[in-house]
């Protein structure tokens, strides 16, 4: 079995894009490929096959690799919540919380559960492509570690290092991580790769000399920047900060920016609609008064976003978009917002507490030990979807409330207010569904295209693997993989 892991030089440089980029190129070539991260740190999650959760990037990848997502393709999951602490999620589970004063030593003791993985997943295909979080250059993080070197050294998996262009200093990035890592570290790194390269690669020829002559590393390729990517998910939440120029005539659908954002990959079926302008709020401004409608996204940690809210007067915001007879949508924990009350009496989100919800909706929420997952299909708004629950606790609503969809069995989802401009749903990813969206936004008078969004990612996908086809040496990269143990 043949593997090649890649690592970045910092956060955000492309590295879940490639590692997709990869598996769908080598799925195209005949071979069967499968994702690997070891540790991911992410509110953004998906449902597996075999009903766990990995982090929506490794989701993404299986289906680059079309593959079914399963818990082995992300072993460790870490979901930032309140009070400076993490839900640990192993094997696609619940298994307690990581905190500042435990991180180091609970890291360390989850090597065994990654190595689990790693072998049951490398038996099941001929090639993996593994991508590791953050930076080997963090090495204040170097102890326990199972994400980067700690993995690789484990599991004896060549690296290739990935470096960003675009945000500069990309030959300072990959030079001086090289200089500050450990030499038995450094040995594992095999090459490097220059993402998001943006004009005439000519001009960086002595560039990609210089890194090949300072680290002694071959260079694998220079990675144009890529159009395709932005119809593909984000993974990090720091991609919401980038908001688009609103563009006149379009009708405006806006979402506040949450502190604990999870699942925020729903609003990209809407980000995608021609006839749509989606504008991400961020703290410190108020949801625009000319949007036709307010979505209030899914959260890690309901009842500290519930309060981050009101501290940043967006319930008020809230109130007077409804006041003017305007839309709401709420996604799992922007469900419970809109509801009467919410409480954690176990302390799931931090100390025991309960807090009063936007009142928008009937429903009233306990927050409790088990938590749900699985995917769904249903009806909503008249049209059929498919999707998946992620939540803690249940919303319990008055008999005779009006349900937002209906899931199999008819079990009823969800609730709409009785002037029907208000709607919350547990149901993650729905509006992917294209006849689905278009009644939605036919409500706010916006057109829709109707695309399936599932069908614009796979396309784009296709066009990844293409474009790095051309400007990589995959023939190298998987030479190198065949050297793995």
């Amino acid at each position: 079995m043949a593997a090649v892991m890649l690592q970045g030089t910092g956060s955000d440089v492309g590295k879940s894009v490639l590692v997709a980029g990869l598996c769908r190129a080598l799925a195209n070539w005949g071979l069967r490929v499968l994702p690997f991260k070891p540790q991911n740190m992410s509110n953004n999650a998906a449902v597996t096959v075999d009903g766990g959760e990995i982090g929506r990037a490794q989701a993404l990848q299986a289906l680059a690799a079309r593959a079914e997502p399963h818990t082995d393709m992300n072993p460790v999951l870490l979901k930032p919540q309140a009070d400076r602490t993490s839900q640990l999620i192993v094997h696609g589970q619940v298994r307690g919380t990581l905190g500042s004063s435990n991180f180091r030593e609970g890291r360390r003791s989850l090597l065994p559960d990654v190595l689990q993985s790693w072998e049951r997943l490398r038996a099941r295909c001929d090639i993996v492509v593994v991508e590791g979080a953050g930076s080997p250059a963090e090495i204040n993080l170097r102890e326990g570690d199972i994400a980067n070197m700690g993995f690789a050294r484990a599991a004896r998996v060549p690296v290739v290092l990935v470096g960003d262009i675009d945000r500069g200093g990309v030959i300072a990035s990959l030079v001086g991580t090289r200089a500050v890592i450990e030499p038995e570290d450094a040995a594992m790194i095999q090459g490097f790769i220059v993402n998001k390269f943006r004009g005439d690669p000519a001009l960086f020829a002595d560039g990609y000399s210089a890194i090949e002559q300072r680290t002694g590393w071959r260079g694998f390729g220079l990675v144009p920047w890529l159009p395709c990517v932005a119809r593909l998910p984000s993974e990090d939440a720091v991609v919401l900060e980038r908001n688009a120029q609103r563009s006149e005539g379009r009708v405006l659908v806006a979402c506040p920016m949450l502190p604990r954002i999870a699942n925020f990959d729903d609003l990209d079926p809407l980000k995608a609609e021609p006839d749509v302008d989606l504008v991400m709020v961020p703290p410190g401004r108020p949801i625009p008064a000319d949007a036709a409608l307010i979505v209030l996204p899914g959260s890690k940690a309901t009842i500290a976003d519930m309060r981050f809210l009101r501290s940043q007067g967006w319930d008020i915001d809230i109130a007077s978009h409804h006041r003017r007879g305007g839309m709401i949508l709420g996604i799992c924990a922007g469900y419970q917002m809109l509801g009467r009350t919410i409480s954690d009496p176990l302390g799931i989100e931090g100390a025991p507490s309960g807090t009063a919800g936007l009142g928008l909706l009937e429903g009233e929420t306990v927050l409790g030990e088990r938590k749900t997952l699985r995917r769904v299909s249903g009806t909503a708004l008249d049209h059929p979807f498919e999707g998946y629950e992620m939540h803690m606790g249940s919303t319990a609503v008055p008999a005779g409330a009006q349900a937002f969809a209906f899931l199999e069995e008819d079990r009823p989802d969800g609730s709409i207010s009785p002037d029907g401009n208000v709607m919350g749903t547990y149901c993650h990813g729905l509006l992917a569904s294209g006849a689905l969206r278009r009644a939605l936004l036919e409500r706010i008078g916006a057109a829709s295209d109707a695309a399936d969004h599932h069908h614009i990612v796979d396309t784009a996908l296709d066009e990844l693997a293409r474009d790095l086809e051309a400007c990589l040496d995959i023939d190298a990269l998987i030479a190198l993989a065949g050297k793995a143990d």
